[in-house]
């Protein structure tokens, strides 16, 4: 048949065409010239078509039962339907029937004491406004359970409750039934031999029930806590020399007895290695390799030490790095004599395989900030991966004391030169507020609040405030930090602080201080820092007439008559720290050297000196060594005397035995209060032992000490002659040996170190004031 119609225009056949590409792309949609309708019926929120749309036709153009049962699937696993129905009717129709889920209005929790609901809304996945899905809260009911059992109490019961609101909108609430908590009331240890229950117990987190476990929260079961307790006491075993240790099981058995579980490490301690050689050998041309030799930390003939191994790791992979190869990776090749008991150790540097860091992806910070957690990493993404300096950032993590755990894995990013890295971390508190009374020998009694965060807000920045009000010392001290000042690795502060002290039978004279301090800090190296500081405080002498039984001192006279003074101050401090422990050393070397010029504007001017360096050295499983050397020097400039406050006195923190402002140069006036008026140097020295109580549980945080110490105060430097009086100074500054012998108790308490010291003094001057019996709250 022939046809006759007039060709197509240009216009026409452009039309037609768009024709064709369009009943081409409904054969291709499987929908679009279906010969079945679909008949969407009980949507309220969710439009047809897009129901619609979930729907794809057979080629006949029917919806045949595989595409009924696709659809079906699909629109239930959306999440938004509780029930889809599909019903085929006459006249080539499917209708659709559907139960929207109801939205969510309110997600509440009730009956939970021990998590805050903030905690509990960021563990569980139903959302306010999102969709109700009944297998989401079943399975959100396990995460709270799981969230109550990471805090010791495992006979919680959690009962969702939907409270309908009408017109598609309900309430669900969490119903939690807390229980009673699921406590560890008792560790063991077997297959220790070389250290003992106490010292063990004492690397782990887990602790037994004891008086003091409802602030520390150590006695919880938990069983994560519990596999890294494990991995604690094996990277001990391999720091004290017993690179074969292993903690071959942590087994937790409910005792009915006990009302609690009996918590049971086995030990395989293994044989004790030194080290033998130690070397380095490079594969990657262009390296220097002589030159990564004198970074090597560990020392042949010195005990194994696995930490010296890391050390070493990140120092050559931090090196290398900046010598422009980072893909070059230091990798320790250990061989063991095991009839020698040693271990030569020869780091192998070669090139790694080059892969990329695509992407850092952080989980579980529900309070910390992400930029926190990525600073303390030293590569950013895009950089070359390398494991050494990931391992770094790890410790890192764990060492700011924000979370609980923290883990970095890695996984195939979108190459196969491509690593994502997960960091999985676990949030802990980082609020301190106490409310502390007692007595100190030099304050009297005392009371104290305090409070402060070191993580405020999740900014990683630290604020903290103190108000003292004792017998013969009040202040109030309000400090901030930011660790990381402008992005960098420089840390900044700022302190105001007023202080206010009262005669006491020490001295007849009080004091006045009250001024602010800024400062920046910098690591130089993973073991040195350096703190850059400016002061600025008012200080002032003040005389009461009515407490003194006698004429004040006439340096005191002439302090008080001088009124208050500005001090203008910059400083640093140089600070060397080897310590395996901060907190409770049992190794290593701290040395502190500190520098203050007084003068830079202000009324005094002067330069003040001081070095303090502390050397522990383990004696066995439960004894410690201290040896301690401190020294200062401090003098006036530019015709300026150093002013009475800003002398050195001596007292128990340089020599125990002898009272505040006990010994030093002293005038001794007939008279007069015959105060200690100070001296421009001293030094002193400790030998100390500290040790664990036999009998008393390692998590009491109780320890005694025995001590010697010896010291001075010497080298008056301020007025000898005054106007308008006829009296003299009779001045006692001889640069006499004071020394003492004593023991002691400290108590590791919630509220920091409280000691009590009794100590005889050996030597000493005949005017000393001498105190046998101190208590005192801070370090020694």
């Amino acid at each position: 048949m022939r046809d006759d119609r007039p060709p197509l225009g240009r216009g026409q056949r452009s039309i037609a065409t768009g024709c064709l590409v369009l009943a081409g792309l409904g054969l291709l949609s499987g929908r679009a010239l279906a010969a079945e309708t679909i008949e969407v019926q009980g949507n309220r929120r969710i439009d047809a078509e897009t129901v619609r749309s979930y729907f794809h036709a057979a080629p006949d153009g029917r919806f045949d039962e595989p595409a009924r049962d696709a659809a079906l699937k699909s629109l239930l696993g959306i999440g938004v339907f509780e029930n889809v129905t599909i019903e085929r009717a006459a006249g080539e129709r499917l209708i659709v029937h559907l139960t929207e889920t109801p939205v969510l209005d309110r997600v509440a929790f009730e009956g939970n004491k021990k998590i805050k609901d903030k905690e509990l809304s960021a563990v569980i996945e139903s959302k306010s406004r999102g969709p109700l899905q009944r297998a989401v809260v079943q399975a959100d009911v396990g995460r709270i359970m799981e969230a109550y059992r990471h805090a010791g109490r495992n006979n919680v019961g959690v009962v969702p409750k939907i409270i309908d609101r009408g017109n598609g909108r309900v309430d669900l609430v969490y119903e939690v039934t807390e229980g009673q908590k699921t406590t560890v009331r008792q560790i063991n240890f077997v297959g220790n031999n070389v250290f003992g229950k106490r010292q063990l117990a004492a690397v782990i987190k887990t602790s037994a029930t004891n008086m003091l476990s409802f602030l520390t929260g150590g006695d919880a079961y938990d069983q994560d806590r519990i596999s890294a307790d494990r991995e604690q006491l094996r990277l001990y075993y391999r720091s004290k020399g017993y690179a074969d240790a292993s903690v071959t099981s942590a087994r937790a058995e409910y005792d009915p007895a006990l009302h609690g579980f009996a918590l049971t490490f086995t030990i395989d301690e293994g044989p004790l290695y030194r080290f033998g050689d130690i070397g380095a050998t490079c594969n990657v041309p262009g390296i220097n390799c002589e030159k990564l030799r004198g970074l090597l930390v560990a020392r042949p003939g010195a005990v194994f030490d696995g930490g010296a191994l890391d050390k070493t790791s990140d120092v050559l992979a931090i090196e290398l790095a900046k010598l422009g190869f980072p893909f070059a990776q230091a990798n320790p090749r250990i061989t063991r004599d095991a009839v020698g008991k040693r271990i030569d150790v020869i780091f192998t540097i070669e090139q790694g395989p080059r892969s990329y860091v695509e992407r850092i992806d952080i989980h579980g910070n529900t309070r910390t900030r992400g930029y926190v957690i990525r600073r303390e990493f030293d590569f950013a993404e895009g950089d070359a991966y390398n494991k050494s300096l990931i391992d770094r950032a790890e410790r890192r993590l764990r060492n700011l004391n924000y979370f609980k755990t923290v883990k970095i894995s890695r996984r195939t990013g979108s190459g196969s030169d491509r690593v994502v890295l997960d960091v999985q971390v676990e949030e802990q508190s980082t609020g301190d507020f106490s409310i502390s009374g007692g007595f100190s020998t030099s304050d009297g009694l005392l009371g104290e609040v305090k409070v402060g965060d070191r993580n405020v807000l999740g900014s990683g920045r630290t604020a903290n405030a103190s108000l003292t009000y004792g017998q013969y010392a009040r202040g109030i001290d309000l400090a901030a930090s930011e660790p990381y000042f402008l992005g960098t690795r420089v840390s900044a502060g700022i302190e105001l602080y007023g202080r206010q002290n009262s005669a006491s039978p020490y001295q007849s004279y009080g004091s006045d201080i009250y001024g602010a301090t800024m400062q920046l800090g910098t690591p130089i190296t993973e073991q040195i820092g350096v703190q850059y500081r400016y002061s600025i405080y008012n200080q002032n002498v003040t005389l009461n007439p009515t407490s003194l039984a006698a004429a004040p001192s006439l340096p005191i006279q002439q302090a008080a008559l001088a009124g208050p003074q500005w001090v203008s101050a910059v400083g640093s401090t140089v600070n060397y720290n080897t310590l395996d422990n901060t907190k409770t050393p049992t190794s290593g070397v701290n040395s502190q050297l500190r520098q203050d010029l007084a003068g830079l504007g202000g009324d005094v001017r002067f330069l003040r000196t001081t070095e303090d360096v502390r050397y522990y050295h383990p004696i066995n499983d439960d004894v410690v060594s201290l040896v301690r050397a401190q020294g200062g020097y401090v003098t006036g400039w530019g015709g300026k005397q150093v002013p009475l406050i800003n002398s050195f006195f001596g007292g128990p923190t340089m020599v125990r035995g002898f009272a505040p402002n006990g010994f030093g140069p002293r005038d001794l006036t007939p008279g007069t209060t015959m105060d200690n008026i100070g001296g421009s140097m001293y030094w002193a020295t400790t030998a100390q032992l500290q040790s664990n109580i036999p009998g008393v549980p390692q998590e009491y945080g109780l320890k005694a000490t025995a001590f010697v110490d010896a010291g001075s105060v010497f080298r008056y430097s301020g007025p000898t002659a005054f106007p308008g009086s006829a009296q003299t100074l009779q001045l006692a500054n001889n640069n006499v040996v004071r020394s003492s012998v004593g023991a002691g108790l400290t108590w590791a308490s919630p509220f920091g170190n409280l000691t009590v010291d009794y100590a005889v003094p050996l030597t000493k001057a005949a005017y000393d004031v001498v105190q046998p019996l101190r208590f005192s709250a801070g370090g020694f």
